[in-house]
C-alpha cells in the first residue's frame, strides 16, 4: 500500500494523506477525513518507508523494522467508537505507535472475548503488545497475562496488577470536582454513575466527608457510565423530590444524559441546578451550557501509553512503570452558586 493508493480510496490527495499520517500540525483534514485514513492505515497494514525517511532526514544508521503491531483493548465498553473518550484516546495510541513504526493490527472490547471468532485471533495473535484502555477486572487481567506478553493500562482508576500504567488519577479529579462544588456552596450534591470499584465514587464520598456533610443514599444513583446512564440516574433522583442543588457524573457522557433530565423537570442550569462532570470532551464546550468539566489530557495519554509500551517491547525497560498525568478544571456555564444564597441576597 502507498500513500498514493491510500490517498485515492479515502478521497483525498496524497499531500493530505501524508499530512495526517505525520501528525503535521498544518493538517487542514477534518475529523471524519482522519480517521478515514486511519481506518485505511489500519486495515492494510500500512507502514512508513523508514529508509526513505531517514534519507530525507540524513541519517546514515540501519532502517528501523517497521513490522512490528499492537494492539488495543477496550476494557469497558461494548463499542471501541462508542465512547467518544476512549476514541480518542485509542486514536492518539495509533498515531504515535506509527511514528514509532508500528501499527494497530486490530482493536477488539473485553466483551468480544466470548466470541469464537475474536477469541482465536486473540490466541493466535501476532501483535507484540496490547494496550488496555479502561479498568480491568481480575478475569481480564488473568485473560492478558496468558495471551500478552507485552501490556500497557491507561486510564482514570489504578490498576491493582504488575503493568506499566498511564494514569490520569480520577480519585483526585473527582475531589477536584466536589471541592469547585463545594466552594460554590452547594451541600445536597447528587451522584450519577458507576459505584464498584470506581475512584471517582470514591472521590464523592470523600470529598463529602471532608466536608463535614452526611452521605445521603438518595441522592445516589448508580447507572452505567452513558447518555441513557446519566439520563435514567438524574431523572429517578429528581422524582423523588429529595432536595438537591448539583449533580456531579464521572464523565462527560454521562452528564449531557443528566442535562437532559434536568432540563425535562423544567429546571434551569446553573441557575436551579449545578452540573459538573470528568473528561473534558470537544463536544463540552459546545452544549448549552457549555459544561464545566475537568480536563483530562487524553492525547498526552495516549502518546504516552504507545511511547511505553513500545519501550517495553523493545527492552528498554523492564520494571512496572507508572506515569501519572496531571488535570485542570475547565470552568464554563454549567456551575453557580447555591439558589438558597441568591436568594438571601
Amino acid at each position: 500500500m502507498t500513500l498514493k493508493e491510500i490517498a485515492a480510496e479515502a478521497g483525498v490527495s496524497v499531500s493530505t494523506v501524508s499530512r495526517v499520517i505525520n501528525k503535521s500540525s498544518k493538517s487542514p483534514a477534518s475529523q471524519e477525513v482522519q480517521d478515514r485514513i486511519w481506518e485505511i492505515v489500519r486495515r492494510t497494514g500500512y507502514t512508513p518507508n523508514s529508509s526513505a525517511r531517514q534519507l530525507k532526514m540524513g541519517s546514515h544508521t540501519a532502517p528501523a523494522n517497521t513490522s512490528h503491531s499492537i494492539a488495543c483493548l477496550f476494557a469497558r465498553i461494548h463499542e471501541a467508537e462508542a465512547d467518544t473518550f476512549f476514541a480518542s484516546l485509542a486514536r492518539s495510541i495509533e498515531k504515535e505507535a506509527f511514528k514509532h513504526g508500528y501499527i494497530v493490527k486490530y482493536t477488539f472490547t473485553a466483551f468480544d472475548v466470548n466470541d469464537p471468532n475474536i477469541f482465536r485471533l486473540i490466541s493466535d495473535n501476532h501483535v507484540d503488545g496490547v494496550a488496555v484502555l479502561g479498568r480491568c477486572d481480575k478475569q481480564l487481567l488473568k485473560f492478558l497475562k496468558q495471551y500478552f506478553r507485552y501490556v500497557a493500562y491507561t486510564g482514570l482508576n489504578g490498576l491493582d496488577a504488575k503493568y506499566d500504567q498511564i494514569v490520569c488519577d480520577g480519585y483526585q479529579a473527582a475531589v477536584a470536582a466536589m471541592e469547585h462544588l463545594l466552594k460554590l456552596k452547594h451541600t445536597r450534591i447528587a451522584y450519577v454513575g458507576e459505584t464498584s470499584n470506581e475512584d471517582r465514587y470514591r472521590g464523592y464520598c470523600t470529598a463529602l466527608a471532608g466536608a463535614g456533610l452526611s452521605f445521603c443514599r438518595e441522592l445516589i444513583a448508580n447507572e452505567p457510565l452513558s447518555s441513557e446512564g446519566g439520563y435514567r440516574g438524574t431523572d429517578m433522583i429528581l422524582k423523588k423530590g429529595v432536595p438537591v442543588s448539583a449533580f456531579f457524573c464521572p464523565n462527560d457522557v454521562t452528564a449531557i444524559g443528566a442535562m437532559r433530565a434536568i432540563k425535562e423537570h423544567g429546571l434551569a442550569i446553573p441557575e436551579d441546578i449545578s452540573l459538573i462532570s470528568i473528561d473534558d470532551i470537544d463536544t463540552a464546550q459546545y452544549l448549552t451550557p457549555m459544561l464545566t468539566t475537568i480536563h483530562i489530557p487524553v492525547e498526552e495519554m495516549g502518546q504516552m501509553t504507545a511511547k511505553i509500551l513500545i519501550d517495553r517491547i523493545e527492552g528498554g525497560h523492564t520494571l512496572p512503570v507508572k506515569v501519572s498525568l496531571p488535570f485542570y478544571i475547565a470552568g464554563r456555564e454549567s456551575c453557580g452558586e447555591c439558589p438558597v444564597l441568591k436568594k438571601k441576597r
